[in-house]
C-alpha cells in the first residue's frame, strides 16, 4: 500500500509540483493551501508524512506543527521555507519536526527526507509492537492461577513493579520465582532496559565474583582481558539474582555495598563504578535461620528484604492445578503441531490430588511427557507416571484428632501409623517406636486401640485369634 502524504503550502504552484512529483514516486498525495484545513484533515485521517511550509499568512508552519503535535505527537512532519534561518530551523525541530528543507530544494532532497520519515515511522511501529509482545509474554497473566493466594500475589507484584525498591522472592524450586521477577521488570519504568539474571548456586565463588562485578586484565590466572560484570550489563534495568542464599560472605559484603552506594568494584580494580540497577533476589533457603547461624549477613538480609514476596507451593493452591494442566497441554500441542487433547476425569483427579514436590515445573514436565506419549485425543491415567496414582502416606494426626492436638493424641496417631506399616506386628512396631513390647501393650490397652489398630491394617488381633 502506497504511503500517504499531505502537503500544506499557500502557493498553489508548489502544491501542484509536489503532487505531480510525489505521485510519480508512487506516493498517494493530497494537498491544501490552508494550514487550518491541513490540521483539520489530520484530525479526520491518517497520513504517513506531512510536508508543511513555514511561511504562510493565515497560519504559520510552526503553528501548524504545534497544532498537529497537540493531538498526534508521533506524526512525521517535514517543514520547508524559502526564508531559511538557524532560528526557524531550531524552533521547528524543538516543536517536533522530523526534518527541515530549504527552498529551492533539489528533488532528491525531498525524496530522501520523505523516505527517512517513512522508515522512522515503521521502526517506531515495529518497536511498539515488539514491546507489546514482550509485555504480553512476560506479563503477570503468564503466572497461571485464579486461586485467592495467586490473585493476592499478582496484585502485590503489580503494585510494587512501579517502584525501584529491592524485592526478595521466597519460594521452593519450580514455583515460578523467575516468572514473577520478569513480570515485575516488564511492568516497571525500567522495562526498556535490560533484564539480567544469574543463578548464584551454579558458579563457584571466584567465578561468581567475576561474573557479578567484572574484572581487569591480569587480575587472576586466565583474566586475559577486561570483562564487564553483569551489574554493569544490567545498568538502567533489572538484575535478578536467583538462589541468593548460596553466596559467600565475601560476595555478601560486595553486594551490600552495591545496595548502599550503587557502586561496584571489578576484581583487580581500585576505582569503583556507579551502576543504576534495580535488584530482585530470590531464594528457597531460610535466610532468617542462615542469619542466626552466622552464614548470612543480617544487614544484607534487611537490605534485600525490603519488599518480600512469597510464591506458594503448588499443593497450596490445588484449585489452580487443572487450569495449569490444561494450559500446558494446549501449549505443547500447539508447539508440536499435535491435535488438542482432553483430560479424562480420572486423569485430572490424580493430577489434582498429587502433592507435586517439584511444583509447577514438575507438573509442566509431566504434562509434556503425557502429550508426547499419548496416541489418542484423550489423556488417561495410564499416560501419567504410576507415582501420581499411588496413595499418599497416612497423616500422623487424623481428622478425628483436635485441630490443636494434644501430645497424647499425637502419640496415639503415631502408634496407629506404625502398627499399620508393620501389619500389626507388635515386636517390630515396638522396635521402630523405640520402646519395649510390654510398654507398647500397655499403651495399646490404655488407648483401647489394640483391636482397632490391627483391624484397620486388615489383620486380626491376638484376642480374636485366641477366641477362634
Amino acid at each position: 500500500m502506497a504511503a500517504k502524504i499531505l502537503v500544506i503550502d499557500d502557493e498553489d504552484s508548489m502544491c501542484s509540483f509536489m503532487e505531480i512529483m510525489l505521485a510519480k514516486e508512487g506516493y498517494s498525495v493530497e494537498t491544501t493551501s490552508s494550514g487550518q484545513d491541513g490540521v483539520a484533515r489530520l484530525r479526520e485521517e491518517n497520513y504517513d508524512v506531512v510536508i508543511a511550509d513555514l511561511n504562510m499568512p493565515e497560519m504559520t508552519g510552526i503553528e501548524v506543527l504545534k497544532g498537529i503535535k497537540s493531538f498526534k505527537k508521533e506524526q512525521e512532519i517535514i517543514v520547508m521555507t524559502a526564508f531559511a534561518s538557524v532560528d526557524t530551523a531550531i524552533e521547528a525541530m524543538k516543536q517536533g519536526a522530523a526534518d527541515y528543507i530549504t527552498k529551492p530544494f533539489k528533488v532528491d532532497e525531498i525524496k530522501i527526507a520523505i523516505e527517512k520519515s517513512i522508515n522512522r515511522k515503521k521502526l517506531i511501529h515495529e518497536n511498539k509492537t515488539l514491546k507489546k509482545q514482550l509485555q504480553n509474554n512476560n506479563s503477570f497473566d503468564e503466572f497461571i492461577g485464579h486461586s485467592e493466594v495467586v490473585v493476592k500475589l499478582k496484585k502485590l507484584a503489580r503494585r510494587i513493579a512501579y517502584s525501584d525498591s529491592t524485592v526478595l522472592i521466597r519460594g521452593e524450586s519450580g514455583t515460578g520465582k523467575d516468572l514473577i521477577a520478569r513480570a515485575i521488570h516488564h511492568h516497571s519504568p525500567r522495562c526498556g532496559g535490560p533484564f539480567v539474571t544469574i543463578n548464584c548456586a551454579a558458579l563457584p565463588e571466584t567465578l561468581l565474583e567475576s561474573e557479578l562485578f567484572g574484572h581487569k586484565r591480569g587480575a587472576f590466572t586466565g583474566a586475559v582481558k577486561d570483562k564487564d560484570g553483569l551489574f554493569k550489563v544490567a545498568h538502567g534495568g533489572t538484575f535478578f539474582l536467583d538462589e541468593i542464599g548460596n553466596i559467600s560472605r565475601t560476595i555478601q559484603v560486595k553486594l551490600l555495598r552495591v545496595l548502599e552506594d550503587k557502586k561496584i568494584t571489578p576484581v583487580g580494580e581500585t576505582k569503583p563504578l556507579e551502576v543504576d540497577v534495580r535488584l530482585i533476589a530470590a531464594t528457597n533457603a531460610d535466610l532468617e535461620e542462615a542469619v542466626k547461624a552466622g552464614q548470612f549477613r543480617a544487614d544484607l538480609f534487611y537490605r534485600l528484604n525490603v519488599i518480600p514476596i512469597y510464591i506458594p507451593l503448588l499443593r497450596e493452591r490445588k484449585e489452580d492445578i487443572a487450569l495449569l494442566a490444561e494450559h500446558f497441554a494446549a501449549r505443547f500441542c500447539e508447539k508440536g503441531n499435535i491435535p488438542a487433547k482432553q483430560f479424562s476425569p480420572d486423569a485430572m483427579k490424580i493430577l489434582v490430588n498429587y502433592s507435586w514436590p517439584g511444583n509447577v515445573r514438575e507438573l509442566e514436565n509431566t504434562i509434556e511427557r503425557a502429550i508426547l506419549l499419548n496416541r489418542t485425543g484423550r489423556l488417561e491415567v495410564a499416560d501419567f507416571p504410576e507415582k501420581l496414582a499411588e496413595r499418599e502416606p497416612l497423616a500422623v494426626v487424623t481428622e478425628a484428632d483436635p485441630v490443636t492436638p494434644t501430645l497424647e493424641s499425637i502419640e496415639k496417631a503415631y502408634i496407629h501409623w506404625v502398627m499399620t506399616q508393620t501389619k500389626g506386628k507388635k515386636s517390630e512396631a515396638a522396635r521402630i517406636l523405640g520402646i519395649d513390647t510390654s510398654t507398647l501393650y500397655r499403651k495399646l490397652e490404655r488407648y483401647q486401640s489394640d483391636d482397632s489398630v490391627v483391624n484397620k491394617g486388615g489383620w486380626e488381633s491376638k484376642k480374636k485369634q485366641a477366641a477362634k
